[in-house]
């Protein structure tokens, strides 16, 4: 699902980007308080970021994984822009991706840290950084809860799964993965998306407060 759904890993990294942010020393920051300031013809502001690190200034862009999958709505044009923009914030971008299956995305990004002067850490050698940048005591936290929880999930991604079906009858949308139906009644009038993806307004940003 990683390389038809660019979303589909999405909810998993919202549970582990802050946690291994703060493991590292780092903070997280939504675009309305971010240090990182957007470049060029976009709308001027800041832009989300997933960890910056003051006392090195550093500023990590962490992912499980990047995949094929198409981005829409300029996403990721975004993703490519970030390590220019952390650089001309006076941030070294830093690429952290925990999974290193690569595919022509994942090296086009990478391509797009080293030019900004930047680093890049895949698979064991991001887990390998993050436990040295994390010290003694919180890489043991890192390996227990983060890494051997996603090692999980990521292995499992490897399993043969039975035959999914999608289809649409009569104004509901079936699900069939095997014996289990998933059945959703369609709304009469869907609400589109629209506008560029941003950080959810509920996630935790910036500092925490005294």
């Amino acid at each position: 699902m990683f390389d038809i759904d660019n979303r589909a890993g999405q909810e998993t990294g919202y549970l582990f980007e802050p946690i291994i942010s703060y493991c590292i020393g780092g903070v997280s920051y939504g675009a309305t308080n971010s240090p990182i300031r957007r470049l060029g013809s976009r709308q001027g502001g800041g832009r989300q970021v997933d960890c910056l690190v003051e006392t090195k200034k550093a500023a990590y862009e962490v992912k499980i994984r990047v995949t094929i999958a198409a981005s829409g709505q300029g996403r990721w044009a975004e993703e490519l822009s970030f390590p220019t923009e952390a650089a001309a914030s006076g941030y070294k971008p830093i690429l952290v991706v925990l999974d290193p299956t690569s595919n022509p995305k994942l090296l086009e990004l990478a391509d797009a840290f080293v030019e900004a002067k930047g680093e890049v850490y895949l698979g064991l050698a991001a887990w390998a950084h993050l436990e040295e940048a994390a010290g003694p005591v919180m890489s043991t936290f890192l390996d227990k809860h983060v890494k051997d929880a996603l090692g999980i999930v990521l292995g499992a991604s490897h399993e043969a799964i039975k035959p999914i079906a999608i289809h649409l009858e009569a104004g509901h949308l079936i699900f069939t993965l095997g014996d289990e139906v998933v059945d959703i009644l369609r709304d009469e009038s869907p609400m589109l998306a629209s506008g560029s993806d941003e950080i959810p307004a509920d996630t935790v940003s910036g500092p925490p407060t005294p």
